[in-house]
């Protein structure tokens, strides 16, 4: 590739503008992208949660006993906000109990229990490839919903209900990936650059989107080499690359926004109402697989590392696998492991036992070692000092100490006065304040 080529994909780095707040935070990146992606071997028993996207959990299609085909619808949408979930494996429905999965609640909630019969037998599949542009906007968003694929960046909302806005002209692609630790987007943007474009063009093609920008934050220079090396061989003219600064959270979607195009989503307001469009690169990787492999949502990419962990990786993991077998293929716990996180150490869900299963929202499994905590202990917390750190750092424009007050007093109406379900629930208040 010319230094033009790239020149003309590559936006400059005057494109970009800024958002109130964000921190600084260490990588540790590099811990997990020394190798490329392997492939999680498949298990004998599989853990399907209904209930893996944000709204209503599925209707059921099998029951205890059936026969099952790789691909295989396990549940269908109930009402808008709702996701398919499908068999990883060819198999048998074992049972359908209620089983622990990740979620904030702690609950158990129901699931489908899959016994692999290690044949690898797929259902029947009809993909469309390159035939998509023949076909309608409508019957594309039926097979991603089919597909049940859903925020790939952490949200798990549903793909097809974000395409149905109209008025989109700019569709942003997010590689940021900006929580520390967490490299499965950067590894999947290294490695599978091409089918990321080719994704990315049918959900510009689905929403009439006049450009498409894929933002990528500076600190992943081998992700953006690829992906511009992947525009210019597919010669897309509107498709550019947009370097972000690293700085934390440049990847939530609001801030992303402000980022590339300058503009601020109204409150109570949403991306389409600035003719915008976010989705994440790993939700455009699926997106492809959908439409031209006729392969719904059942594995992902997921970055396993920490301190606490013995050989950090990413790992292409079918859904429903244990959390423990995805730990000990990378040479499982170090003895002075300490804590198991789901996610990042800013915004990620703690785990109480790895007994769990990999869902959708799984970008990453953190297992930390004493230094590795980033935040205080709330037994160490202390009275508010109004040094008014938590205002400086605050990505919403929020008055974070005014919240812990009224939250704290269970004067809730006051916090919601103060914006309180405009917060993003960063963490940037709790990362610099002294206290």
């Amino acid at each position: 590739m010319s230094a033009t080529d790239k020149a003309n994909i590559l936006q400059a780095g005057e494109n970009t503008w800024n958002f109130h707040g964000g921190i600084k935070l260490p990588g540790h990146k590099d811990m997990s992208t020394q190798k490329p992606i392997s492939r999680m071997p498949s298990s004998e028993r599989y853990v399907i949660p209904l209930n893996q996207h944000m709204g209503e959990a599925g209707e059921i299609l099998v029951r205890s006993g059936d026969s099952v085909l790789k691909g295989q619808k396990l549940s269908v949408p109930q009402g808008l906000i709702s996701a398919t979930v499908h068999s990883p494996v060819s198999g048998n429905v074992a049972e359908i109990v209620e089983h622990a999965f990740p979620h904030p609640s702690g609950l158990a909630g129901t699931c489908i229990i899959i016994e692999n019969d290690h044949k690898e037998e797929w259902v029947q599949r009809k993909p469309i490839a390159d035939n998509y542009v023949n076909t309608s906007s409508h019957d594309l968003r039926s097979i991603i919903r089919d597909a049940g694929i859903v925020g790939l960046g952490g949200a798990t909302f549903p793909a097809a209900v974000k395409q149905t806005e109209v008025g989109i002209e700019t569709l942003i692609l997010n590689g940021v990936e900006c929580e520390p630790y967490i490299s499965c987007d950067d590894m999947l943007m290294r490695e599978r650059a091409d089918q990321i474009v080719k994704g990315a063009k049918i959900i510009a093609y689905i929403i009439k989107a006049k450009q498409c920008i894929i933002a990528i934050e500076d600190n992943k220079p081998e992700a953006i080499d690829a992906v511009t090396t992947a525009v210019t061989r597919d010669a897309s003219k509107n498709i550019k690359i947009q370097p972000v600064p690293t700085i934390y959270p440049s990847g939530g979607e609001r801030q992303l926004i402000k980022i590339v195009t300058g503009k601020e989503v109204p409150v109570k307001g949403l991306p389409s109402d600035i003719h915008g469009l976010v989705h994440n690169v790993a939700t455009s990787y699926a997106i492809y697989k959908a439409v031209f492999e006729d392969e719904p949502l059942i594995s992902r990419i997921v970055t396993i590392t920490g301190r606490g962990v013995n050989a950090p990786q990413n790992l292409e993991v079918d859904i429903g696998t244990s959390v423990h077998d995805c730990i000990e293929f990378c040479g499982g716990y170090k003895n002075n492991a300490r804590a198991l996180i789901m996610g990042g150490p800013m915004m990620g869900l703690s785990l109480n036992t790895d007994e769990l299963p990999v869902i959708k929202a799984t970008n990453c499994l953190l297992v930390t070692a004493g230094i590795d905590i980033t935040l205080p202990a709330s037994e160490n917390h202390m009275p508010c000092i109004r040094c008014g750190k938590c205002v400086e750092v605050c990505p919403a424009n929020l008055l974070p100490q005014q919240l812990y007050w009224f939250a704290g007093n269970r004067d809730y109406d006051r916090a919601a006065e103060y914006n309180l379900f405009d917060c993003i629930e960063c963490g940037c208040c709790a990362y610099v304040c002294p206290s």
